[in-house]
């Protein structure tokens, strides 16, 4: 399994519909920030990526200190950093004022906004992906504040597409089960997102879907998500992954941010916490799994058996986030 499929199987991952809109020109639709709305969107996520999609007619995006950008039908926009911005028939037009809050639309079934000047027409559905804060750290990274591509030209986009407008008119049946369906198409959505992102990658792009998309880079964060308890030295890890260890350690560095060692530190540090946070095994044995060796508890009384007496009866499932990593963090101190 390569690395970007492993990491969303690992990792939980909340995605849903929220608005289906239709606009007339002219209009002009302010979406605030992620984590403004995310109360609303997602109680509890740690953090909330924005995303729309054009299925009809054309518009722009507007953000503070950039140029507009304009959209067409079939173009899929993220905001990864979760910024704010202006969905608008035109640049320069001022977002309506007295309409409906998001609690509002929110509130209503099916979640439907229209409004406008009565001329030409936009359609779009508006979603959101929660996910792990460390998730979006190490995903997300290196990607620009908005991400455009086209999801008309592959053939998965094309299914994409029509399986959302099937499943936005279930939603407003009242046969059970359709907004089930919508949130796993918006996963589905932002999943090609990134791919259709890695496959249009252009030259100087850095970040972790820039390391998955390089030949070398790629091979290395593969073996490691493929192995992740094995004990990768850097030689083995360059050997396999086709490179040297200077080439290997340089690209890694420049693309992902980080050494391929501390790479793998921060990817068993996922794997432990979302073990923590989903089973009962003992923290010993998580440790284990993911690559550390407990330390004894006569070389360090802060190990896991000290760890669970200062919290007498506490299970795997109540070492939450960021608990857990401060937990694992004292329980497990020597990599293998």
């Amino acid at each position: 399994m390569d690395a970007l499929s492993e990491t969303l199987r690992v990792v939980r991952l909340v995605g849903a519909i929220f608005i289906q809109a239709r606009f007339t020109a002219p209009w002009c639709y302010q979406s605030p920030r992620a984590d403004s709305a995310a109360p609303l969107l997602e109680p509890g996520a740690e953090h909330v990526v924005i995303f729309h999609l054009i299925t009809e007619g054309e518009c722009y995006v507007e953000m503070e200190g950039e140029t507009p950008l304009r959209l067409s039908a079939g173009d899929a926009v993220i905001f990864p950093q979760g910024d704010a911005h202006l969905m608008t028939s035109a640049p320069g037009l001022p977002p309506a004022t007295g309409g409906a809050r998001l609690d509002a639309v929110l509130a209503r079934r099916p979640r439907q906004l229209a409004y406008g000047g009565g001329g030409a027409t936009t359609r779009l559905v508006c979603g959101y992906l929660a996910c792990d804060a460390r998730l979006a750290r190490m995903l997300l990274a290196g990607l620009p504040s908005v991400v455009r591509v086209n999801v008309r030209g592959s053939n998965a986009g094309v299914w994409l597409e029509a399986s959302l407008r099937y499943a936005l008119a279930e939603a407003r049946s009242p046969r059970p089960g359709g907004a089930g369906v919508l949130a796993k198409l918006a996963e589905v959505l932002f999943i090609e997102v990134l791919r259709l992102y890695m496959n249009e990658q252009s030259a100087g792009r850095t970040g972790w879907l820039a390391g998955v998309g390089d030949r070398i880079v790629g091979a290395a964060l593969n073996l490691l998500h493929k192995r992740p308890a094995h004990a990768w030295t850097l030689e083995e890890l360059a050997r396999e992954s086709g490179t040297s260890r200077s080439v290997l350690a340089e690209r890694f560095q420049n693309l992902v941010g980080s050494s391929p060692m501390q790479y793998l530190t921060q990817w068993r540090m996922l794997l432990a916490a979302n073990l923590l946070s989903r089973s009962n095994a003992p923290l010993a044995q998580i440790a284990e799994d993911v690559g550390y060796r407990p330390t004894p508890p006569s070389a360090a009384p802060s190990g896991a058996s000290s760890v669970r007496r200062r919290r007498p009866g506490a299970g795997a499932r109540a070492w939450r986030a960021p608990a857990c990593e401060r937990a694992f963090r004292q329980a497990v101190v020597t990599p293998r």
